[in-house]
């Protein structure tokens, strides 16, 4: 399976932003998805997830309240809606489709990356 992420650019801080994955070559329905992000010189870190399962979501606590995963089947896509954004949230963000949960290796397939920039 494909997958492509769109809708990174620069914004200043407290912008919003949304981010969508679109997948194709699989069934959408049949996974979990994913959000990661890596700033420049870290290692990449997990943001949100999102289930097969009706409701079901998790969120790092940084981004808790600010950050939406959201997913639309019929689209074969996966959005991160991004509020009040930090000059901390500037990273590359990736997405990911998998198994549920916040480590990497829950996920089997990966986007090739979509730049935030968030200027202070």
């Amino acid at each position: 399976m494909q997958l492509v992420e769109s809708g990174g650019r620069l914004v200043q801080a407290g912008d919003s932003l949304r981010l969508s994955c679109v997948a194709s070559g699989g069934t959408f329905s049949d996974y979990a998805w994913g959000w990661f992000r890596q700033a420049p010189g870290k290692a990449r870190e997990f943001v949100a997830a999102i289930s097969w399962q009706p409701g079901k979501t998790q969120y790092v606590d940084s981004v808790k309240g600010r950050f939406t995963v959201s997913r639309e089947n019929a689209k074969s896509t996966a959005y991160l809606q991004m509020n009040s954004l930090k000059f901390e949230d500037t990273a590359v963000y990736y997405c990911a489709a998998g198994s549920y949960g916040d480590y990497e290796s829950a996920y089997y397939y990966w986007g090739q990356g979509t730049q935030v920039t968030v200027s202070s």
